[in-house]
């Protein structure tokens, strides 16, 4: 896995061995990326489930302001650090070493512009994260919301919740789901 563009373009990161994260393939980055460039120069932007971080630190290279990396997990925390570090965006990075539930209230940004979550597939996280962001004051109806998931899932749940989902990106084994609050 490597950083696709920006400052940091071509550097390899490490990544956790096992099978306790998926790292997104450099294609689905890249096409990820391409279609939320306009909105990465001077974002705030949260990765949430960071596992190696290589979402955040694409940001970063790409040029977002700040980036927060939410990760639990000992060894994906330790790659985060060592790609941060290496990377050198350590200075314009905010690690939260907790579970997801906790760290949402750790972040005390004015507003965030963009919110990535990779959950565990078939865990059933995506709800209760959704949930809790819709009480964040750092969630506006600005902040993009984007929802890495398996192929096939649905997604009925925001709408109820009172979110628009403005798009959805499929690929063969997995979709990106770009959501935003519901205008009042």
């Amino acid at each position: 896995m490597r950083v696709i563009a920006g400052r940091a373009r071509s550097l390899r990161l490490r990544t956790p061995e096992g099978l306790d994260t998926r790292p997104t393939t450099d294609r689905i980055k890249e096409t990820l990326f391409n279609i939320i460039q306009g909105e990465i120069p001077g974002c705030i932007f949260i990765d949430l489930f960071a596992g190696s971080g290589g979402i955040g630190i694409e940001a970063l290279s790409r040029g977002a302001s700040h980036a927060y990396f939410v990760e639990n997990a000992r060894e994906a925390v330790s790659c985060i650090q060592e790609n941060l570090s290496f990377t050198k965006f350590s200075n314009d990075a905010t690690l939260l070493k907790q579970e997801v539930f906790s760290a949402l209230s750790m972040i005390h940004e004015k507003e965030a512009d963009i919110i990535f979550m990779d959950p565990p597939y078939h865990a059933g996280y995506e709800e209760k994260v959704f949930q809790m962001l819709l009480s964040q004051p750092y969630v506006t109806e600005r902040t993009l919301l984007i929802l890495e998931a398996e192929a096939g899932k649905k997604t009925d749940f925001l709408t109820e919740m009172g979110y628009e989902i403005i798009k959805i990106k499929q690929y063969r084994t997995n979709q990106h789901i770009f959501v935003k609050k519901a205008k009042q």
